[in-house]
């Protein structure tokens, strides 16, 4: 009999603390309202939550490290560890399956994850950049699965989740250093 008690006492208790996460998390993460759905759109929602964190601190860097409003940051984000001594701070970490290629203007880091690869830019806010990395996708092949744009004051986090198409012979190395093509025609606005 109490074991039946502890159980039912058990089930009361999971079913609350899944009404908790539902309450917290916005609607269109969650797709359906079993147990399951619930749990992965609070993990995926946790995800990007954690992004807008980074996004935040790498804000907080920049400012740090910039010399005065309005100029831009002296040296490159530090999105993971990289070869200083490479253009445009290459770092080709093929044991990660991943690369950054960052610059003055942009921070960009590619990741493999599974079959899909995981694409981040960090930047000042420019009008149609997004546009440009998604052409720059498209080019070569690479189909976008999902985008998360954070953005805080001038400094924007672009998020891509993209597929690698069959025809596609881009390295996650080319595809850092063709995204981070995509912001070098911007510099001369970065600097006005």
């Amino acid at each position: 009999m109490s074991h039946i008690a502890v159980e039912r006492n058990r089930r009361r208790q999971m079913n609350d603390h899944l009404k908790v996460l539902r309450s917290l998390t916005p609607c269109f993460y969650i797709k359906r309202g079993d147990q399951a759905s619930v749990i992965g759109g609070v993990i995926e929602f946790i995800k990007e939550l954690h992004q807008v964190l980074q996004s935040l601190e790498a804000k907080k860097q920049r400012k740090s490290l910039s010399p005065g409003p309005g100029t831009p940051s002296p040296r490159p984000l530090q999105l993971s560890p990289q070869i200083d001594n490479t253009p445009l701070g290459i770092d080709l970490n093929k044991e990660l399956g991943g690369a950054c290629c960052n610059s003055p203007v942009a921070d960009v880091e590619a990741k493999i994850s599974g079959s899909n690869v995981n694409l981040r830019t960090i930047s000042r806010r420019i009008p149609g950049q997004v546009v440009k990395i998604i052409n720059v996708l498209e080019k070569f092949s690479f189909e976008i699965l999902h985008l998360n744009i954070s953005s805080m004051e001038d400094t924007v986090l672009y998020s891509f989740v993209i597929k690698i198409g069959l025809e596609c012979q881009l390295s996650v190395e080319d595809l850092a250093i063709e995204v981070q093509k995509s912001f070098c025609s911007d510099e001369a606005y970065i600097n006005m």
